[in-house]
């Protein structure tokens, strides 16, 4: 595997990506010293960045302030195209939404992070509505910690080392010995039941989404307004549903 110091990295392609991800940070476009301080690299190096990726039409520029286009879209999308399970999971979604009337989504590890890669709100809208290509940390979600459970034991164990735990309310769990075994219960049960933790007034049940393998592949959920559904009711009430749907995407993995 390339790391920054192997022979095979590509500094200056990684460098650039990291241009187009610092320009996604805030609307409106930001300066070339924004941006230089953004991926803390000289600023005339950043111009140049900058300026190829205006000629690739992935940039626009007034000449004081730099944004994305909508060209930029290729590159998630070429993500997106390539999951096996993508073409059935809008519909997939739709239907568990419809069954269960509560917000459901789909998502995916990046590091520490889940990745929402496909969101079907419910008629009442949550206080925390992500939509696709929102992050959350993984560590204090539902599908956070199904994904963390699908890692193997040494993956779970690097990212117990080295994740940074952050108490986002009172009853976020941050201690990793406990993390750890929370996760294996999760890898034991097959499904997470997390409430508050993110925000106080949401919780969430979610299941695996495995491939023909049974390796986990993404995590699907239902998330609810904390205090309308014990974990007890939750489980009763939307387990089927989940496993049901999350069966559905397995079969699209072919």
């Amino acid at each position: 595997m390339a790391t920054p110091e192997s022979e095979s990295f590509v500094r200056t392609f990684a460098r650039g990506l990291k241009v187009i991800e610092v320009l996604g940070l805030r609307p409106g476009g930001l300066t070339l010293a924004e941006v230089a301080d953004g991926v803390a690299l000289p600023r005339t190096a950043v111009r140049r960045f900058l300026l190829t990726l205006v000629d690739l039409a992935f940039v626009r520029t007034d000449g004081k302030r730099y944004w994305l286009t909508p060209r930029v879209l290729r590159l998630g999308l070429s993500y997106l195209s390539t999951l096996p399970y993508w073409r059935d999971a809008q519909p997939a979604l739709e239907e568990l939404c419809a069954r269960v009337q509560q917000s459901c989504a789909l998502s995916v590890l990046d590091g520490e992070e889940l990745v929402y890669v496909q969101r079907q709100h419910a008629k009442r809208i949550l206080p925390m509505s992500p939509t696709v290509g929102s992050r959350l940390p993984a560590h204090a979600v539902s599908m956070g910690r199904v994904l963390l459970a699908g890692l193997t034991d040494e993956e779970l164990e690097q990212y117990l080392e080295s994740a940074e735990l952050v108490a986002l309310t009172p009853a976020t769990l941050t201690d990793r010995d406990q993390m750890h075994k929370a996760i294996l219960a999760i890898r034991q049960r097959g499904w997470a039941w997390v409430d508050g933790e993110l925000d106080e007034s949401i919780c969430g049940l979610a299941v695996p989404v495995r491939d023909r393998r049974g390796a986990t592949i993404a995590a699907l959920n239902v998330s609810l307004p904390s205090g309308e559904f014990t974990q007890e009711q939750a489980v009763e009430r939307f387990l089927g549903e989940l496993r049901v749907a999350a069966s559905r995407l397995r079969a699209s993995d072919r």
